[in-house]
């Protein structure tokens, strides 16, 4: 249980304290796209993100919602670094949903980010918002692989 707890926090210090998420998604045939897009979060299971519904990564999102998500910190130093590795459909909000997204995005002020309302977030505007309900969260496991006794890329879920 306590392993599980700080596990947990190691998530939760990551998400709060960084501003961009790695979307990984594919478009119809299944050809893989990584963009990095700025997000503000509610509730760790929940992220919103302001982008073109041209770019590359909405349009793979509009016909294959199913995406991957990593947050990480780049600055940490050589095999020290950590991220939380997520699974999640995501979606562009229309309606109420589009108006309750538009209260969470950007987040707090002091991340530095531009409000943008509703009417910033619909056509004929440029931007859309969109959000991705995560199913499963991951860390890499503080405790190192049990046979090489490293840190390796082993995951470990996580709840949040």
């Amino acid at each position: 249980m306590q392993r599980e707890r700080e596990y947990g926090a190691i998530a939760r210090s990551i998400i709060d304290s960084n501003l961009y998420v790695a979307l990984g998604t594919s478009d119809a045939e299944g050809r893989p796209w990584v963009s990095p897009v700025y997000y503000a979060s509610a509730g760790y299971t929940e992220f919103f993100w302001a982008s073109s519904p041209e770019a590359t990564h909405s349009r793979n999102i509009a016909v294959r919602p199913e995406i991957s998500m990593v947050i990480f910190d780049s600055q940490a130093a050589i095999h020290t670094g950590q991220a939380v590795y997520m699974s999640a459909v995501a979606e562009e909000l229309f309606d109420e949903a589009l108006d309750r997204g538009a209260g969470i995005y950007p987040g707090p002020a002091e991340r530095g980010a531009r409000t943008m309302t509703v009417e910033q977030l619909q056509p004929p505007a440029l931007h859309r918002l969109y959000r991705a309900i995560v199913s499963q969260h991951s860390i890499l496991d503080p405790e190192g692989h049990p046979v090489h006794g490293r840190k390796i890329d082993h995951r470990t879920p996580v709840a949040l």
